[in-house]
């Protein structure tokens, strides 16, 4: 297994779109898998497509439940109905920025596994959230070209600090409300 090299934002084969596998089974796919894996572990990720890691095919992995990593070849995902939730993301391929993104709530997901298997199942929340975002890198599409507000982009640290004060600030109004005298 290798660490892999991770594109980032700017390099064009984040924006094409990726090519199907033909057989799921061959040797270099379960490299590439293991080695996709081994890359997102090692930069702390939650999921990584295969243009992250400069390979235009239909694949990606993701941390599953109980901390398990999965991978899904030539995925196919579609929303269980209307229902979207916002929430906040980040990208191993735009490192220190994260943005609010809406999603769809629940998704139906299909395609295969390294054996060749059909994979098919639903998921919700986070898992959902990851699956769709990688599986918008295998379509060309970042994140940020998801997000209908863009005041709602920033870098992580800056994000974190205004909701830090945004929090003692709220604090500090609570408090004040609950010391004033009656009249």
């Amino acid at each position: 297994m290798a660490i892999l090299k991770i594109a980032r934002m700017g390099n064009p084969v984040l924006i094409r779109p990726a090519l199907p596998v033909a057989d799921p089974t061959a040797p270099e796919i379960r490299r590439l898998v293991a080695d996709m894996a081994e890359t997102m572990e090692d930069a702390s990720g939650l999921g990584l497509a295969a243009p992250q890691v400069h390979v235009g095919l239909r694949v990606f992995v993701w941390r599953g439940g109980a901390g398990n990593i999965l991978a899904i070849i030539n995925p196919e995902l579609t929303p269980v109905g209307e229902e979207t939730e916002e929430g906040w993301e980040g990208c191993l391929s735009i490192p220190g920025l994260r943005g609010e993104v809406p999603r769809a709530a629940r998704i139906r997901f299909r395609g295969y596994d390294i054996e060749g298997r059909l994979m098919e199942g639903e998921a919700a929340g986070t898992p959902a959230r990851v699956m769709q975002h990688e599986a918008d890198h295998l379509d060309g599409v970042l994140y940020p070209m998801r997000m209908p507000d863009l005041a709602r982009f920033g870098f992580t640290e800056d994000l974190h600090r205004a909701a830090v004060q945004a929090a003692q600030a709220a604090q500090a109004a609570q408090y004040t409300r609950t010391e004033e005298p009656a009249s």
